[in-house]
Formats: C-alpha cells, structure tokens, sequence
C-alpha cells in the first residue's frame, strides 16, 4: 500500500493530481505545514529535508519498502508504476516527457513559487521582486501558449509532464495573478485537465 504525504501546496497537489491519475490505491496522509508537521522525528525519516511531498509503498521495486521524497521523483515514480500511458514506454517519447516533466518540477514551479512569495506569502509589498517574477511567470505561460499551438499535450499525449506544470497553471491562471486571457491555447489545455475526474479529485478539499 502506498501512503501519500502531502498537503495544499502546489507540489503537494501534483503529487494527490497524479496518485489520482494513477488509479493506485493509497491512503492519503496530510502533513499540516501551519502546524509545523513536516519537522516531526517520523516524518524526517521519510523526507529528511523536512518537504513535502512524501511516501512510502510498502510494494516497491522487487517487493520491496521504499520512502522517496521530491516531487518529481514522485510523479515519474508513480507514472511508471501504474503503467497506464502517462510515462510511455517508447525510449524516445520518453525522452520527450522526461524534458517536459523536469522542466515543469524543477524550472516552473521553482519560479512560479517565487511569485507565490511576494505576491501572497511574504508579507511585506516588494514591488520590484514582484514584478521580476510576474514577467518571468507570464513568460512562461507564453512559452508554454505557443508551444501548446501545436501540441495537445506538452509532450503530445496526456502524460505525467502535463500533471508536473498543471498545479501552477491552476493556482495563478487567475485574473489576479497571471491571467489566462493572453494565452488561449495554455488555457484550453488547462481547461481540458481540470475537468478530468481524476484532477477533480486530486484537488478535492482537505477537509
């Protein structure tokens, strides 16, 4: 059985987003951030970095227990484990998720978090950072809307590259963020995922 560690954060909802696309059976344990949950002894064992998000799958790799941490690794893990399509197995179109899931777990949200930080979090208004940020993010939505003019999908079909860039699209898609207005073929993309059923209940509330 898989246990899910995870909670409302953008990279805390692709991983619920792609257990769900998975079709796996899991138990999903939320780890309150607010609560300072992620720095308890146990879960350290886990994720020893004190991040979110986790799991264990007591059916590994040759039957094995395995704990892994960072959610790229999650995404490609679980994506490959459920054998449904979402991490093909033709090297070369693997070769094209593997570009489109690293940039999206690594580059994206690394920088749409930035923009997350001084337009919600910090606290304290920064202008300058602010606008930094917001022209890197709208950037690459466009980047993302032009490349999506001629492809479906970032990689071609759905895949777990789709899921690891997703979370952000969502979360500052909106008017009062980025907007989605400017880029049409980034929002019919968007669109389309947000109304797969297992989308909705990856981001179904915690409660």
């Amino acid at each position: 059985m898989i246990e899910l560690y995870f909670w409302s954060t953008d990279n805390g909802r692709k991983a619920r987003h792609m257990m769900e696309e998975s079709g796996l059976p899991y138990t999903p344990r939320p780890v309150n951030l607010q609560k300072k949950e992620q720095f308890d002894p146990e879960y350290l064992k886990i994720s020893p970095g004190h991040k979110i998000p986790a799991l264990t799958d007591d059916d590994g790799p040759g039957g094995n227990r395995i704990t892994l941490c960072e959610s790229g690794a999650i995404l490609k893990y679980l994506a490959e484990k459920s054998g449904n399509g979402m991490y093909p197995e033709d090297p070369v179109a693997r070769i094209k998720v593997d570009q489109w899931l690293f940039y999206g777990s690594a580059q994206f949200t690394t920088l749409a978090q930035q923009y997350g930080l001084f337009k919600i979090r910090f606290g304290q208004d920064v202008p300058p950072a602010l606008e930094h940020y917001k022209n890197v993010l709208t950037e690459m939505f466009g980047m993302y809307d032009k490349h999506l003019a001629d492809n479906e999908y970032v990689a071609g079909d759905y895949s777990v590259a789709d899921v690891s860039c997703y979370a952000d699209v969502h979360t500052y898609g909106p008017e009062e963020h980025i907007g989605l207005g400017d880029f049409p073929n980034l929002k019919r993309w968007h669109d389309a995922i947000e109304a797969r059923p297992a989308t909705q209940r990856g981001w179904a509330s915690l409660d």
